[in-house]
């Protein structure tokens, strides 16, 4: 378990971030099925999962609040007239979740060659985007005729 005292002590608003942290820490992550995550843009990313054997009619998309879930199954039917010598190719139902940043959202998603790609975005609201802010200093007193007006 980590301690994220230090943390508090120097940002302003990121407790629910060291909150998170620390969840993800006590849990047991899933290995299936195999995924990457890629930044492909300053503000886009590309989440990769490995789905070999699942159709698009076979994988679940969805978003609630910051959470992106992938779900996939396939409906038990009897294998007919197939008999597997060796079945290495895993076609079993999963689940897989993403938590997602403030401001990320799914653009759009592709299944190509048992790869689904799932593209993101960061759109920050133009009120969060970095801005300048002007310092002004005191002025000098005006003058009168090179003299100091008293």
């Amino acid at each position: 378990m980590f301690d994220f005292t230090p943390l508090y002590r120097s940002t302003v608003g990121f407790d629910r971030l060291a909150q998170m942290l620390g969840e993800a820490s006590n849990i047991d992550a899933p290995t299936y099925p195999p995924y990457n995550i890629e930044r492909v843009g300053e503000n886009e990313y590309r989440i990769t999962m490995a789905v070999a054997g699942f159709s698009e009619d076979d994988i679940a998309i969805e978003i609630k609040e910051n959470a992106l879930t992938v779900a996939a199954g396939k409906p038990r039917t009897g294998n007919g007239d197939r008999e597997f010598l060796h079945q290495g190719i895993a076609a079993r139902s999963f689940e897989r979740r993403f938590q997602l940043a403030d401001h990320v959202e799914v653009t759009g998603a592709s299944l190509e060659n048992g790869l689904l790609h799932i593209s993101l975005k960061r759109e920050l609201p133009e009120a969060m985007k970095p801005r300048k802010i002007a310092i002004t200093g005191a002025k000098a007193p005006k003058t009168i005729e090179g003299k100091k007006a008293a």
